[in-house]
């Protein structure tokens, strides 16, 4: 075996076990959820499947997770767009670009507590629009990562070329670089619902009465500890995930 072979069979290797570390820790749920109640029964079951949309709570909380994770899924890609645009328009770039990015360094418990206290002082009550505003604040700085990363990839001669045939700056961007960026601008929406449904800590301490899927999740484990339901939820929640990347992934391998 040459020394190239072995170096891609080593690089392989080394592949397969950064997999099989991200992503055997997914296993026992779905094996836990498909377990019966007693032992002695044998088999699989998809009864703790069937017993999540029997409780209220959980069907209440999948409920707002949806429609909270529409309204992140729309308003997040635009003011990314427009923060992305910011940056490359204005003289102070990578100010503007620290200033969208540094909120991801504050810890998550700090994070939510000042946005809590912040609506506390403008007397907003804890509702859906908190929990939508807090998801936003968080899923933004990712979203324009996404949405630079696609704006980098344009040619501004495209728009030169639509300024010399007559067209203003908006008309420009709106028939010339909007649509070639727009992958960018749907990824970071399938992103940022991404996000919204596995954000906890924050929307924890803003969500008031309300739950979304993960505090409900989180809230019972602490509470009761874990149980087949919860398993079979966490391996909907997982298999829901890992979908939404794999049709944006696949759509992307398409449009190469």
């Amino acid at each position: 075996m040459s020394p190239r072979s072995m170096a891609r069979g080593w690089i392989w290797a080394g592949i397969g076990l950064v997999v099989l570390l991200l992503y055997l820790p997914l296993l026992p749920p779905l094996l836990f959820s498909l377990a019966p109640e007693h032992a002695n029964e044998g088999g699989i079951t998809l009864r703790w499947y069937a017993e999540m949309w029997r409780n209220p709570l959980l069907t209440g909380a999948m409920a707002t997770s949806v429609e909270v994770g529409i309204i992140v899924a729309a308003a997040t890609p635009l003011l990314s767009l427009v923060a992305a645009v910011a940056i490359r328009e204005l003289r102070v770039p990578r100010l503007v670009l620290l200033l969208m990015l540094l909120p991801l360094f504050v810890p998550g418990v700090s994070m939510g507590l000042a946005t809590a206290l912040f609506f506390r002082v403008l007397d907003v009550s804890p509702s859906m629009v908190t929990i939508s505003l807090v998801q936003i604040l968080w899923a933004l700085p990712f979203a324009t990562l996404v949405v630079l990363t696609s704006m980098s990839t344009f040619d501004p001669v495209y728009l030169e070329a639509a300024y010399m045939s007559g067209a203003n700056r908006w008309r420009a961007f709106r028939d010339i670089e909007l649509p070639l960026i727009w992958p960018g601008i749907s990824g970071a929406a399938t992103f940022s619902l991404i996000l919204s449904f596995n954000e906890t800590i924050r929307t924890s301490i803003v969500q008031g009465p309300l739950n979304t899927v993960q505090t409900y999740i989180w809230s019972t484990y602490k509470q009761v500890g874990l149980s087949p339901t919860l398993y079979a939820l966490m391996t909907l929640l997982i298999v829901i995930t890992i979908g939404l990347v794999g049709v944006y992934l696949l759509k992307g391998m398409r449009r190469a």
